[in-house]
């Protein structure tokens, strides 16, 4: 049984004089138990009602939503299912409410009754776990944005949540705090084998998800690796998103007639794609010729300095 089943889950919202606005229709996918899936789409696609749908936020107008087996329709399993899945939001401003970061992480445990002393030991994990133990004592508007957003994850560890939902998380923040958010994402799920949803649309931090999951007017258009989807450049042009830089110049590339593979992905991919196209007799010159200019500046300085050559 996988830890999240969706089952031709569809959800409209209310409008004025009884009409409705169709969000997700008949949508059907299955995440298993330590997964990494990216899910991208355009705005309007989707992505945040799929996301509220996983919480329990949202209940489904049809279809079904199941948490490790428990219905989110269910309300006596309300709070199950939210101990089960941890939800990360763009604004961290409105995840935080107390006046001191460790009392913030602290509050989940606290209203689920945990006693105090493993309160402390969830408290001093979860802070350990996305490197802000030091700010402990800090007051949670004295931070920036990419370190409120390791609070907010650290409030959902503290509940020792089996799965992160990130409802672009990042998309507040600077290059460098989106790098060091993903880069926290990234080890939660290789060392403590979280379930990762990461919704978002930078497609560089898709790139790094095991899986990648495309909405579109809230269908389902496409479900696989990055590297099956990413291939679909064109398609995913078609329907408002970017791909990544890499893709991009691969395409463009193969375009104008070199053997760029199609499975290109990230910076490594295209550099490696690039080096195997130059002969082989030329690379072994090149590294000749670097070899021996390195040689002469050895030798010049040992020149000036009336000795044998030395290397610095």
């Amino acid at each position: 049984m996988a830890l999240i089943e969706i089952e031709h889950l569809s959800h409209a919202y209310p409008m004025g004089e009884g009409g409705q606005h169709v969000a997700l229709e008949d949508v059907s996918l299955a995440i298993e138990a330590g997964e990494f899936v990216a899910v991208l789409g355009s705005n309007g696609s989707g992505k945040s009602t799929l996301a509220k749908h996983l919480d329990a936020l949202l209940l489904p107008t049809n279809g079904t939503c199941r948490i490790d087996g428990m219905d989110t329709k269910n309300a006596d399993q309300v709070w199950r299912i939210r101990q089960k899945v941890g939800m990360v939001f763009q604004n961290p401003d409105n995840q935080l409410i107390a006046a001191v970061v460790e009392d913030d992480v602290a509050f989940g445990p606290e209203n689920l009754g945990v006693k105090p002393c493993e309160i402390r030991q969830r408290v001093d994990e979860a802070l350990a776990a996305v490197g802000m133990t030091k700010f402990r004592t800090f007051a949670p508007h004295l931070l920036s944005g990419g370190q409120k957003q390791r609070i907010a994850i650290a409030g959902a560890l503290a509940m020792q949540t089996e799965c992160l939902v990130f409802d672009e998380a990042t998309a507040m923040l600077d290059p460098e705090g989106r790098a060091e958010i993903l880069s926290i994402v990234k080890k939660l799920h290789d060392e403590q084998h979280i379930t990762i949803v990461y919704i978002t649309h930078f497609m560089e931090e898709a790139a790094a998800a095991d899986r990648v999951i495309v909405l579109d007017h809230g269908r389902l258009a496409m479900d696989g690796t990055p590297r099956e989807v990413f291939a679909r450049a064109d398609e995913l042009q078609e329907l408002g998103l970017d791909v990544p830089l890499s893709v991009e110049l691969g395409a463009k590339l193969r375009n104008d007639g070199l053997a760029i593979p199609q499975e290109i992905v990230t910076e490594d991919d295209l550099v490696q794609a690039l080096a195997s196209l130059v002969p082989s007799h030329q690379r072994n010159a090149a590294n000749d010729e670097r070899r021996a200019g390195v040689q002469r500046s050895m030798n010049e300085k040992s020149d000036a300095k009336g000795g044998v050559p030395v290397a610095d």
